[in-house]
């Protein structure tokens, strides 16, 4: 046990130190977290032997729970709304239509069964989020018309289809398929969103409503809500992944209380799961197989690029009359990362004749995706005239500032003030106020959710809109 959590200590440092160092070149945690699980892996330098491809599943299945959870959590809907219905499209019809023409591609060139064409299709269907958004937060890239606000919806959204699609397809091929595909499709879309909306309302309404007096069980809470989300959609049959999407977008545009301190361990924890998932994706990778899938993964990733991916994103963006230019970065930005290798292993644990050929070919397509259109994104929204230079790309995110606050202002509370004898947390505080002092006679208190106000205290706090502070309080 104690080598156990001393290798795992040595791992996670270097990938933080290496992502440190990396992150600021615009190279994606994907590439740098795969690409050290292969180093230390069986036919690696670290010799570390994993072949099995149900453990694997099940650790990153987990890390997609929290990744996705907070990807919901994230997305501002004030700034999302606009272009949602192109983003809602492009995650669910964009999907389908990208994994068609693969599957097709996959049938005619690659000389595989249709249904094994479909599944390597609905595997790589989706885009990864993460990939994309470490690239424009280290190069601090914000997009013309609401495009970061539709890739990032997009990219956090798709997971769930595509997810749908390689479990009906894997059923297909076992000829485990228990009813029809129209039926197991709307089971899975209708319980993941039904449930989700549900377990996201309670959510919300007991964070608003129960002061927990300890601010470190606001995320143990958020963590047991999330998994529940999950666990309960698969228990009935529904999506769990779309469930808990849903529950984080919920969640993370509402007024609940500790939001900051959500985000900022929501953040901390998705970073751990991309590091575990990506390295764990790595250690069951063995390079000396990887020549073998080479000329597919390439054919496939260019026929991705080049045709499935820009007719999927033209057919729709076009109905809504988007400009060329952003049609052409909207396709561009369209990398295949983590989810399309994690569902590439249910080729695995079901035994698929061709399993090791599709696991291995995706993971060409993703590295191959990653290093190539990843690190062109800067370039290519340059190139063509759709970088904002004025705006933030962190705006698209609900852990953005609009502003940094240098000016502290004072608010004494006086007789019939609502506040008082109320903790900061029972006392629904606005978000855009932040208290960073009490003083209380010869007192200074640094208050936290606990904290409880009384007469005669005097608040320091920073406000968005300093000129409403007095009506937010009284």
């Amino acid at each position: 046990m104690v080598q156990i959590m001393l290798l795992s200590g040595i791992i996670l440092l270097i990938c933080v130190l290496s992502s440190k160092l990396l992150y600021r070149f615009g190279i994606p945690t994907l590439m740098i977290f795969l690409t050290l699980g292969m180093l230390l892996g069986s036919e690696g330098i670290g010799g570390i032997y994993f072949d099995n491809s149900m453990l694997a599943q099940q650790i990153c299945n987990i890390g997609l729970v929290f990744i996705m959870f907070y990807g919901g959590f994230g997305v501002n809907w004030n700034t999302a709304k606009s272009v949602a219905p192109q983003a809602i499209l492009l995650a669910t019809l964009g999907v389908v239509m990208t994994a068609f023409l693969v599957g097709l591609f996959a049938h005619f060139i690659l000389k595989v069964t249709l249904l094994e064409g479909m599944l390597l299709g609905s595997v790589v269907s989706s885009t990864d989020a993460a990939s994309v958004f470490s690239i424009l937060r280290s190069k601090k890239l914000n997009l013309k018309g609401g495009l970061a606000s539709m890739l990032e919806m997009e990219s956090g959204s798709n997971d769930p289809m595509s997810y749908m699609l390689t479990v009906i397809i894997v059923s297909l091929i076992t000829n485990n398929q228990q009813q029809s595909i129209i039926s197991l499709l709307s089971r899975q879309i209708i319980f993941g969103l039904a449930i989700g909306f549900i377990i996201a309302i309670i959510s919300v309404f007991i964070l608003k409503n129960i002061n927990f007096e300890i601010d470190g069980l606001y995320p143990i809470f958020s963590v047991s809500v999330a998994i529940l989300g999950y666990s309960v959609t698969e228990w009935l049959g529904g999506n769990g992944f779309l469930a808990v999407y849903i529950i984080g977008i919920i969640m993370g545009n509402s007024k609940i209380p500790n939001k900051r301190n959500l985000v900022h361990f929501f953040d901390a924890i998705s970073w751990l799961m991309q590091i575990v998932l990506f390295f764990t994706l790595g250690l069951l990778v063995f390079p000396s197989q990887l020549p073998s899938a080479l000329v597919s993964g390439m054919l496939v990733a260019v026929f991705l690029l080049l045709v499935a991916r820009p007719i999927a994103v033209m057919s729709i963006l076009s109905f809504f009359k988007t400009p060329i230019k952003q049609q052409v970065l909207v396709s561009w930005v369209g990398l295949r990362g983590a989810a399309s290798i994690v569902f590439a292993t249910y080729a695995l644990t079901n035994n698929l004749a061709i399993a090791n050929e599709i696991f291995n070919t995706v993971f060409i397509i993703a590295l191959l995706s990653v290093v190539v259109q990843g690190t062109m994104i800067p370039t290519m929204a340059k190139g063509l005239d759709l970088v904002e230079d004025e705006a933030s790309v962190f705006k698209t995110f609900n852990d953005y500032q609009d502003e940094i606050h240098t000016q502290l202002v004072e608010y004494a509370v006086k007789e019939d003030n609502r506040l008082i004898n109320k903790t900061i947390s029972e006392s629904k505080i606005p978000n855009e106020i932040l208290i960073v002092m009490i003083k209380r006679k010869d007192e200074i208190i640094i208050p936290n959710g606990s904290s409880i106000i009384k007469l005669g205290d005097i608040l320091v706090f920073t406000a968005n809109n300093l000129e409403k502070f007095t009506h937010l309080l009284n």
